[in-house]
């Protein structure tokens, strides 16, 4: 005898549908609870209209105390408060004696000594050397316009090169004018007369700072 099924009662045909159902509630429970968050118990209470939230884990504000001053240990002055009439007695008392017929010396003023000022030692080589204002130019164009060939040097046919030292002081004035090397025949008293007679230099200067500096010039006497 052949068994005959109901086509209504029959549920393989609903089988994939229901397997797809289980798994999309199986995936929504399993969301639900990786997503739900737990928070820290609460209480509420209402006074009112307003509603006040009261949190077990409160962090307290931490609130820095101002250093407090030092205090310095005052020093108490004492004053002692006596009658106008009553005599004071010092600590010790300073007498000048002196007998009438004690001859008096003749006053001696006492001999100050000027202060001697030790000026720094001049460098020869600054970080910006001194310099002739307007340059070398104006400086060969000066000793040209200045200086007078001797006139013992242009009969003895005298000629060469004078070296004059000098020391170019930090307000740019000329000081120490010494011969290094000369030729004679009144040439070396020219050429210390003309380098004395220049105007103030631009001074060297040192760190940023006008120094004293040694500068050697070449006075060249030819005859033509």
């Amino acid at each position: 005898m052949e068994t005959k099924k109901s086509q209504k009662a029959n549920l393989e045909k609903s089988r994939l549908m229901f397997t797809q159902v289980g798994l999309i509630v199986s995936l929504a429970v399993a969301w639900m609870v990786f997503e739900t968050k737990s928070y820290d118990k609460k209480e509420i209470s209402t006074i009112g209209d307003r509603q006040i939230v009261e949190v077990e884990d409160f962090i307290p504000i931490t609130v820095q105390e101002k250093p407090k001053p030092i205090e310095r240990p005052q020093v108490a002055v004492q004053f002692e408060i006596v009658d106008d009439k009553e005599d004071v007695k010092d600590n010790f008392d300073i007498e000048a004696t002196v007998d009438q017929k004690e001859a008096i010396p003749d006053y001696v003023p006492i001999d100050i000594e000027d202060e001697v000022i030790v000026e720094p030692a001049p460098i020869r080589v600054a970080e910006v050397m001194p310099q002739f204002p307007g340059g070398d130019l104006k400086l060969l164009e000066f000793i040209s316009k200045n200086i007078k060939y001797p006139q013992l040097a242009r009969e003895t046919g005298t000629q060469g090169r004078v070296y004059i030292s000098f020391v170019v002081e930090p307000d740019g004035s000329i000081s120490n004018v010494e011969l290094l090397r000369g030729i004679g025949a009144g040439c070396d008293e020219e050429a210390m007369r003309v380098v004395k007679a220049m105007p103030k230099w631009l001074p060297g200067r040192q760190c940023g700072k006008a120094v004293r500096v040694m500068y050697n010039l070449p006075v060249n006497f030819k005859l033509q």
